[in-house]
């Protein structure tokens, strides 16, 4: 008779070459881990201040930080690591804050991790104060104060963070006064909208209104002209003349400029496209827009002549 032998169980390899049997039951999930990024301690886990610590709404990285902490915004508390704090852009900036009462925390660098949820925060966090909102009336005098051509942008129903804050970085770098957006069905100023404009809020006011349609019959009253942006049906940008105070509405992401909104209107432009993309996102069109706007005043900042005046509102 053949001798018969017993099965050998299922051999595999370690990492040194070695056999040896396969555990049975279901396999072990493997934890993964980020390179260079030390697991927390215990201690750090449990700290007193874990529900402070890891608020959403925090403000972190080197250039809002620092823009926030040049300007006049209130800060709460401060983390900081021990290279950023004694850092020649801070020591003195983080200073000054302490002597206004804010709380400045020396914390180890995976300490911020934790809090940021591993995000590029480049060894500082903040938490700073509700955004103070200006009134919209406020707005309108500030912007004619400023200029006699002020320039204002209208966010209609911008829910995306990040085109906001997109938004709010562009229109301040070329020079308009302010902006306005609705109170419902959008977004506010979170830290996400700060990060984005990357320090513009520190000197560029927002206005929240409750009714937009009335805020625009506002802007009417005070001597502004209302262009609002459709993807198709209005007259090309290049075309129009844009002289006087302006107020330029964008519409949101997905559904673009609300008809009631468009009543409001006294022209309504469209930015002409070649390709086959329908429309464009709304911090891209923002800067279009603003950038003919603005480059129309510097081509002839004094032109006086019948073409260049804006015409005349009709009755509706």
């Amino acid at each position: 008779m053949a001798a018969t032998h017993s099965p050998k169980p299922h051999l595999r390899r370690n990492s040194e070459g070695r056999k040896f049997p396969r555990a049975k039951g279901k396999p072990k999930l493997a934890i993964k881990r980020q390179e260079g990024k030390p697991p927390l301690t215990p201690k750090e886990r449990s700290s007193p201040n874990l529900e402070e610590d890891t608020n959403p709404d925090l403000i972190y990285g080197l250039h809002p930080v620092l823009a926030v902490l040049k300007g006049e915004r209130h800060i709460n508390r401060v983390w900081v690591t021990s290279k950023i704090r004694y850092d020649s852009r801070f020591h003195q900036l983080l200073a000054q804050a302490k002597t206004k009462g804010t709380a400045i925390d020396e914390v180890e660098y995976r300490r911020l991790d934790y809090m940021t949820g591993r995000g590029n925060h480049q060894g500082i966090v903040i938490q700073v104060a509700p955004y103070e909102y200006v009134e919209f009336s406020d707005l309108i005098e500030r912007a004619k104060a400023a200029t006699d051509s002020p320039v204002l942008v209208i966010a209609d129903g911008i829910t995306d963070p990040h085109n906001l804050g997109a938004m709010i970085r562009t229109a301040e770098a070329v020079g308009a006064q302010g902006l306005a957006i609705p109170q419902r069905r959008a977004v506010g100023i979170t830290s996400t909208v700060v990060k984005v404009a990357a320090g513009s809020l520190e000197s560029f006011p927002v206005s929240r209104v409750v009714n937009l349609g009335r805020a625009l019959e506002e802007l009417k009253a005070a001597g502004f002209w209302i262009y609002g942006t459709v993807a198709e049906s209005g007259e090309p940008i290049h075309t129009v003349s844009f002289t006087g105070a302006i107020a330029l509405v964008i519409g949101s992401e997905g559904h673009g400029l609300n008809l009631l909104t468009q009543r409001h209107c006294d022209v309504l432009i469209s930015i002409p496209l070649q390709g086959k993309t329908p429309s464009l996102n709304a911090s891209v069109a923002t800067g279009m827009s603003l950038y003919e706007i603005y480059r129309q005043r510097a081509i002839a900042p004094l032109d006086l002549s019948a073409s260049s005046v804006a015409p005349a509102r009709l009755p509706k």
